[in-house]
């Protein structure tokens, strides 16, 4: 069967689904606003719900405890079967932070070198800046600890490979953590996807815009946070040896040093979605434009940035375009949106949500002979009415669904599920290092390219730039 016969199947399949839907949707349907629309909760499949023994315990050690690594650490706690029993941050108020919320009895350290040694730790989460990821993941992977990443899984595009290399040769689960990929509204949309429900895609966009101030990475920096409390030169790690800089600290993602800019901090989120909606590998050609606009407060990278990715044909889908955006000063409030279209309709994500257009192109091309004379229009009407008779009337199923994925659900927490059970059982991760590195690096292009002006030709099977 041809690629377009399988989508042509995909097509019939969904169309048989949506007769169904006329009738009623699974899950727990409801009334939408629009008489040609429907709308459903995500049904939600319950993981089996298991006691574990304290000696079947995942024991988790936090590795960066700022606000990112806290509540990464707060949803491992709360899983059945797994406990955070060390944390370790360069600053003393934030491993006070951590006894605070977890037990004042857990170890803590300044050295993440002390904590990944313990054999009482089966697992870590790798919550700190981005220039740490690598290092910290490989060490912890060398000495026998699975590793739970807060993505970017890279801060620079050719440390990647020697992720893999140290999560291959340890034979132990790395799992990326851009947590959207677990969220029920991404498995709807891939099932959506995969019936053919749009047709044959043809371009996507996203954006992630913000309008506040913490949304603009300006974090809260303590009066009292001086050398005296905060490991400085531990910090910079390689980095230039500069003199003690708060900013530099608690507000990194500023800066490039220590940081990803937007596309390691957002972007690299909406290319994991679109990668597993799709099950595309990613891009081969990256070009971005941005710019430092409105917050001149001494950060170097820019606070505006629009990338566009060329996306080849592959088994999983056809050539299609891509464009990301995310805006640090959006008058208009800020929002998320992530908008995939294609040839029959199209796919809309946001909060949670999942929006399906269905549109059909009409059979007949219209006709656009008002510039003939009345000879040649008469001559055209007579070929046209011949060609392209008016098609047989036809039942007009519903154009529009919701899917809202129900109240309460967590993506954040299902990643760490899905986490655990390859620790536990071997299961397929949602994003290993492979997977985090194919939507690391076109993230990642993208800063090249806003620098340089230039296009960057990625190889996605190889993963490496052309």
């Amino acid at each position: 069967m041809s690629k377009s016969d399988k989508k042509g199947e995909s097509r019939k399949s969904f169309l048989k689904k949506v007769g169904a839907a006329s009738l009623g949707l699974t899950g727990v349907p409801f009334l939408s606003g629009s008489a040609m629309g429907k709308s459903e909760i995500i049904e939600l499949k319950p993981k089996e719900r298991k006691s574990y023994s304290a000696n079947d315990q995942i024991q988790l050690g936090l590795i960066g405890a700022g606000w990112m690594g806290q509540v990464d650490a707060e949803v491992a706690d709360s899983a059945d079967g797994a406990k955070i029993v060390a944390a370790c941050d360069l600053y003393d108020s934030r491993i006070e932070r951590c006894r605070e919320i977890f037990r004042d009895d857990i170890y803590t350290t300044k050295d993440y070198r002390e904590l990944i040694n313990r054999d009482d730790i089966d697992a870590v989460i790798v919550g700190t800046s981005d220039h740490w990821h690598d290092t910290i993941t490989i060490d912890a992977l060398n000495a026998g600890k699975a590793v739970y990443c807060e993505k970017p899984m890279v801060q620079q595009i050719e440390e990647g490979q020697a992720v893999i290399e140290a999560e291959k040769e340890s034979g132990l689960p790395l799992i990326v953590g851009s947590q959207g990929t677990s969220g029920l509204d991404q498995q709807k949309a891939m099932e959506l996807y995969n019936e053919g429900a749009i047709g044959e895609l043809i371009f996507a966009e996203a954006y992630i815009d913000r309008y506040s101030q913490m949304g603009a990475w300006q974090y809260s920096i303590p009066p009292s946070a001086s050398p005296e409390n905060i490991d400085w030169d531990t910090y910079l790690k390689d980095t230039e040896q500069l003199p003690f800089d708060a900013k530099r600290f608690f507000q990194y993602r500023n800066y490039k040093a220590y940081g990803t800019g937007i596309p390691g901090d957002l972007f690299v989120h909406l290319l994991s979605e679109l990668h597993k909606i799709t099950g595309s590998i990613g891009p081969n050609k990256i070009s971005a434009m941005g710019g430092l606009r409105y917050w001149h407060d001494g950060r170097n990278v820019p606070d505006i940035m629009l990338g566009m990715f060329e996306y080849p044909e592959t088994e999983h889908h056809p050539a299609f375009n891509l464009s990301l955006r995310s805006n640090f000063t959006d008058g208009s409030g800020g929002g998320r949106h992530t908008r995939l279209v294609g040839s029959e309709g199209e796919m809309v994500l946001a909060g949670d949500t999942v929006i399906l257009r269905k549109g059909r192109m009409p059979a007949n091309p219209g006709m656009s002979i008002g510039d003939f004379g009345e000879e040649v229009r008469e001559e055209y009407k007579a070929y046209y009415e011949e060609n392209f008779p008016e098609p047989e009337p036809e039942i007009i199923n519903p154009s529009e669904f919701t899917y809202r994925t129900p109240e309460g659900f967590n993506s954040r927490l299902q990643h760490f599920l899905n986490f655990y059970d390859a620790i536990r059982n071997g299961t397929e991760l949602l994003q290993d290092g492979t997977y985090g590195l194919r939507a690391a690096a076109p993230a990642l292009a993208c800063n090249i390219s806003q620098e340089t002006g230039e296009v960057v030709h990625w190889d996605p099977e190889q993963m490496k730039i052309l």
